[in-house]
């Protein structure tokens, strides 16, 4: 990359915003190497992102950037100006393999901005997989504890990583509440988009059956309702009678890793807004 800072505005819309941010960049020594703007008109709110490059030798001071854009931007304006140190992830996972599998390939050729700093599962399956690529592997057995219980111990186990973002890569438990809110837009999840027609056990099997044309996926942050969260990323692939239920659920597998993957790069490259439970992307 060519730009070492990221700067993230969202605030009530008014006019000349693009010219009193551009000018406080330019104040600064900054070039704008790209930016991207939106405006939701139906609640008169700006977004913006920026890549920006320090004209002079010395790098920019993060502080005083944001303090010339408060003078300026509407009151309660929120303002991030970050550089590009990669993010500091945690997965969770079962036994299935193939979003965890892809995710730790990306990441071993440096795919993501993002540094993974372990994987925890509740069965020890995906250990031996895990250790291929030299990471720490936490297994925490579930069985005969209640949830607050195992959460507990998912708690004392991700705290000294502290991590950016929690990835729930086929993590098939539920997560309470209090745990969700201890990670605010902070817990990527993917599911199947057969939701809410094929629920519990063999959705695909539950698919073949019903005779789908479309397999989808759907990877969102995390709240308090079930896959309810803030859409990151989705897409679909089509299938017709001739495909088994095995080869059904084969292609969604497929298409989970690549909308997962598409959407933790989105995550760590700050492209993401979260506006109520809607997302701003700038991709």
């Amino acid at each position: 990359m060519d730009f070492t800072n990221i700067l993230r505005v969202d605030c009530r819309d008014e006019p000349g915003l693009i010219y009193k941010i551009t000018g406080v960049l330019y104040h600064h020594g900054l070039n704008i190497v790209r930016n991207d703007e939106f405006v939701d008109r139906a609640h008169q709110h700006f977004f913006f992102r920026a890549e920006v490059a320090p004209q002079r030798a010395e790098p920019p001071q993060a502080e005083k950037v944001v303090a010339g854009l408060w003078g300026l931007l509407p009151h309660g304006a929120n303002i991030q100006f970050t550089d590009r140190q990669p993010k500091r992830l945690v997965i969770l996972a079962t036994k299935e393999h193939h979003c965890l599998s892809d995710l730790l390939l990306r990441h071993e050729f440096g795919e993501l901005n993002a540094q993974v700093l372990a994987v925890v599962s509740n069965h020890a399956t995906l250990g031996p997989l895990v250790a291929k690529f030299g990471l720490p592997f936490h297994y925490l057995p579930h069985e005969g504890l209640e949830r607050a219980a195992h959460e507990a111990q998912l708690l004392a186990c991700l705290e000294p990583y502290q991590p950016d973002y929690v990835v729930l890569a086929k993590y098939m438990r539920v997560l309470s509440p209090e745990l969700m809110a201890r990670f605010p837009h902070r817990m990527v999840n993917i599911h199947h988009s057969f939701l809410p027609a094929f629920v519990g056990a063999n959705p695909y099997r539950q698919a073949f059956e019903r005779g789908v044309k479309i397999i989808g996926a759907t990877a969102h942050f995390v709240n308090e309702h079930l896959d309810e969260g803030p859409i990151i990323g989705q897409d679909v692939v089509r299938v017709d009678h001739s495909k088994t239920a095995t080869e059904m659920a084969q292609a969604g597998r497929d298409v989970e890793k690549i909308v997962l993957a598409k959407a933790l790069k989105l995550v760590c490259e700050d492209r993401i807004f979260v506006i109520g439970n809607k997302t701003v992307i700038f991709e």
